[in-house]
């Protein structure tokens, strides 16, 4: 009883001294917009959880128009992006991560059917950019300087642009239609793209073009090569070459039985591609087991789901006419080690997907472009290379290759350009403090698991190369999209308007968000406790 007199008499004592400010608060709480995981692990930087809550609004178009402000391709990654996203999406620690790109391909969809468009901007600079490659990262670059008011041809040595997402991605991943739609619509901002163009002297380009700054983006479309003792040259092919072949329509010889030498992603394509061309057997050859595969973990269940055969710890040798000899191989201290056992097994050819390489011999007589020891070009923090106006970005420089990582690549290389121009340097403004699923307060949690899109079977999929998974249905999406937390920035849930004992938090209309008022402000924290995504902070009284 006395203790509850006593809180009785703090309470009075507060009331009469000015509701709790001064000396008696020491804490006081404030709006504060943190940054939420997935946009800290999109390698093309875009605001999530900004284009997921216009779109759990149901303004779709708006939600587009946002995501697109940073990536102007989203049905397709939408289908290719491995989606760190999710992995960091704090989501997953309660039942499973959103899924992030079923619904930028719901909305990446929507766009295509609807005929969205993106603005051209009226205000030109004029200045003039030539980009050297019409994949994910010159299309990324073209798109965001043509938004910056530039004028920008793209050359293009193929038939047809879009790079590897034509000829290194098979059509049953990433239809060919989406990848013209999501082109066209670059096009149509006036970005000029000139194919069957391969440049071989970047500087008389320039020059003769009258074009103020180079953006080269020209991919990695050489296949890595390794000796196999062989008979017969011929039954060896790169998987690059025969991605490439197979998606302008050519027939590689290619046997019943295939044996595919990698554990890549591209060797996991290369194998589902064999079957799908009619081979009986398709077998991956990896000399390290599946922990340390640097295939995505779901690409290799799908290969496996269509009959691909995975010999993990295993080394080809020498090729036969039929059939092939392999080494077993052991793991030591993590690295794989020969046992000096060998087996063989039966195989028409083998296809080498041992990764990619770039050219890049061709910018070697420019002065100051240096190279690392693998032929990739050195750039600095601003994507520009040791010649002044000359910028490189995707597979040609260090990193990982992706198309999600080309297409930031893009857009680094847009803002940097244009600083350039300008005669000024691109600071990218710092993000906000990062919240941590530790941070949250999910009162309300129950498990919701994600929405998965559907799958053709198996045994329907390997027959030919008809697009395997489907986009979700609108009902499906906005399911998927009210999964998001909102981590660290505030939906107006009207948590802590209710929950405010002195009636100290204030609404400011939809939209508007809340604000304190800190005369009638105890400091009981009651407000940051309930609030279950982390958008209040307690801080020291000033």
């Amino acid at each position: 009883m006395t203790s509850l007199k006593t809180d009785l008499t703090s309470k009075a004592d507060l009331q009469e001294h000015g509701s709790g400010t001064g000396s008696t608060r020491g804490k006081r709480p404030v709006y504060i917009d943190f940054f939420p995981p997935c946009n800290n692990a999109c390698p093309a930087g875009e605001d999530i959880q900004g284009w997921l809550a216009l779109a759990q609004a149901g303004h779709y178009f708006d939600a587009w128009k946002k995501l697109t402000e940073d990536n102007p391709m989203a049905a397709i990654h939408g289908r290719v992006c491995y989606h760190p996203c999710e992995s960091s999406c704090n989501r997953g620690f309660v039942d499973s991560p959103v899924s992030i790109h079923a619904v930028e391909r719901f909305l990446g969809d929507m766009a295509i059917a609807e005929g969205w468009k993106f603005p051209e901007n009226e205000a030109k600079s004029g200045k003039r950019v030539l980009i050297i490659g019409a994949g994910p990262s010159g299309l990324s670059g073209a798109y965001h300087l043509a938004r910056l008011g530039h004028e920008v041809n793209i050359f293009e040595a193929g038939p047809i642009a879009g790079g590897m997402m034509n000829f290194g991605i098979p059509a049953y991943r990433l239809p060919r239609n989406v990848i013209r739609a999501e082109i066209k619509r670059i096009e149509d901002m006036g970005v000029e793209i000139k194919l069957d163009h391969k440049v071989t002297d970047v500087m008389a380009e320039k020059n003769e073009g009258g074009f103020d700054a180079v953006f080269i983006a020209i991919g990695a479309h050489i296949g890595k090569k390794t000796d196999i003792p062989a008979r017969d040259a011929s039954k060896i092919l790169d998987a690059v070459t025969f991605l490439k072949d197979v998606e302008l329509g050519l027939k590689p010889q290619i046997g019943r039985r295939v044996a595919i030498y990698g554990g890549g992603n591209t060797a996991m394509d290369a194998a589902r591609t064999a079957k799908r061309l009619g081979a009986e057997e398709a077998l991956i050859i990896y000399r390290r087991d599946r922990e340390h595969m640097p295939a995505h973990d779901f690409e290799a269940d799908e290969a496996l789901s269509e009959g691909i055969k995975i010999h993990w710890l295993r080394t080809i040798k020498n090729l036969d006419s039929t059939s092939l000899t392999v080494e077993r191989m052991e793991i030591e201290d993590g690295k794989p080690v020969p046992t000096g056992e060998f087996e063989t097994l039966e195989a028409d050819s083998v296809i080498l997907a041992l990764g990619q390489a770039t050219e890049t011999e061709f910018l070697s007589g420019i002065e100051g472009i240096e190279f690392t020891d693998d032929g990739t070009v050195v750039v600095d923090k601003q994507m520009m290379t040791g010649h002044p106006g000359i910028f490189a970005g995707g597979d040609m420089v260090p990193s990982e290759r992706t198309v999600t990582i080309a297409t930031g690549h893009g857009k680094k290389a847009a803002r940097n350009i244009d600083a350039w121009l300008g005669q000024n340097i691109y600071e990218k403004v710092p993000n906000n403090p990062l919240v941590a699923v530790e941070q949250l307060h999910v009162w309300y949690r129950t498990n919701a698991d994600a929405r998965q899109q559907a799958h053709v079977e198996p045994d329907v999929a390997v027959i030919g190369f008809n697009e395997i998974v489907a986009g979700l249905s609108e009902a499906e999406a906005r399911y998927e999209i009210q999964r998001c937390y909102s981590c660290g920035n505030c939906f107006e849930c009207d948590g802590c308007f209710g929950a405010c004992p002195e009636n100290a938090v204030i609404k400011l209309g939809t939209g508007k968000r809340y604000e304190f008022d800190y005369k009638l402000c105890t400091g009981c924290a009651v407000c940051y406790e309930q609030c279950p995504c982390h958008a209040i902070d307690m801080i020291a009284e000033p």
